[in-house]
């Protein structure tokens, strides 16, 4: 699965009053703590790699994402499964890969057709508005989608963001 992602700061009472008047739905809202870790063998920072576990109403699923496969957005391969999280951190730690970092936010999800819009508040960094779609094909052509979709809700494409959230914490 491909994950195309588009990231942008935004105030999000204006972006999501005008998301509502395209007739997005909401989805629910969530408080993700979000926990990344780094390999013993390789250095995911250099690699452009993503190892982390997120934590999700007493759920966790494990997450990995590969390099960014463009120079414009956050577009990567991405496999994700529920796992048990303590045993999860356990096997991860036994294996010496170690905590990279943590991100705390509140997302506010929203669908509009096969589009999904997060409205991100990160403890420590502010308001983002993410929109992304899952695909398999036309990466390209999902990609620009996407892009109008910002420039209809108020962005431009200059205004995305490719650093991750635990990048800018870490800065």
């Amino acid at each position: 699965m491909i994950e195309i992602e588009v990231k942008v700061r935004a105030e999000h009472a204006p972006v999501k009053d005008r998301v509502i008047k395209l007739g997005a739905q909401k989805v629910r809202t969530e408080d993700h703590v979000d926990v990344y870790y780094n390999s013993p063998h390789r250095d995911f920072a250099k690699t452009d790699e993503a190892l982390r576990l997120r934590s999700v109403d007493g759920g966790t699923r494990m997450t990995y994402k590969g390099k960014k496969l463009d120079e414009v957005s956050k577009t990567r391969e991405e496999f994700e499964t529920p796992v048990d999280g303590v045993a999860a951190r356990g096997i991860l730690n036994a294996l010496g890969f170690f905590e990279s970092g943590v991100v705390k936010k509140t997302r506010d999800i929203y669908k509009y057709d096969d589009i999904t819009i997060c409205f991100d508040n990160v403890e420590g960094l502010g308001e983002f508005v993410e929109v992304e779609l899952v695909a398999d094909s036309d990466v390209q052509g999902h990609r620009e989608k996407l892009f109008g979709f910002l420039e209809m809700i108020g962005s431009k494409k200059e205004d995305s963001i490719r650093t991750s959230y635990l990048e800018m914490l870490m800065d």
